[in-house]
């Protein structure tokens, strides 16, 4: 009878312990778990660039150069910016959720417009980059 008393709770001691691998995902990864997936919109990582005298701004990603629409979030993102930018075209690492919209201005170089709405991450730029051209007097 002690024998099995005995097997019963090893067999309750051992049906409880769990090997759940623990899961190391970082802020980028559950933020974009976060949202739903049919909402029209998409993260994307760029270079960002706003030139507020010329009233317009432009997202450089590793495949595609996009312009994108100015309005609140444009500005809110560029006052974000600011302290990485050394001059006026300082272009800034970003990641951002974008409605990505056809371009309808036949002027224009970009086949597709982003409105910004939401701002996830603001980085430093890499001061190692050796792909920028600076012109000098």
């Amino acid at each position: 009878m002690k024998k099995l008393i005995f097997i019963f709770i090893l067999a309750v001691c051992f049906s409880n312990c769990k090997n759940e691998p623990k899961v190391n995902a970082s802020l980028e990864e559950n933020r974009a778990k976060s949202y739903d997936a049919n909402d029209g919109y998409i993260t994307i990582k760029g270079d960002f660039v706003y030139d507020a005298n010329k009233n317009a701004a432009v997202l450089q990603t590793p495949t595609d150069i996009y312009g994108v629409i100015i309005d609140e979030n444009t500005k809110a993102l560029d006052e974000k910016v600011k302290p990485f930018k050394e001059d006026l075209y300082t272009s800034v690492p970003v990641t951002i959720r974008v409605k990505k919209v056809v371009n309808t201005n036949e002027g224009s170089l970009w086949k597709y417009n982003l409105e910004i709405k939401e701002i996830l991450k603001v980085e430093a730029p890499d001061l190692n980059k050796d792909d920028v051209i600076k012109l000098g007097n």
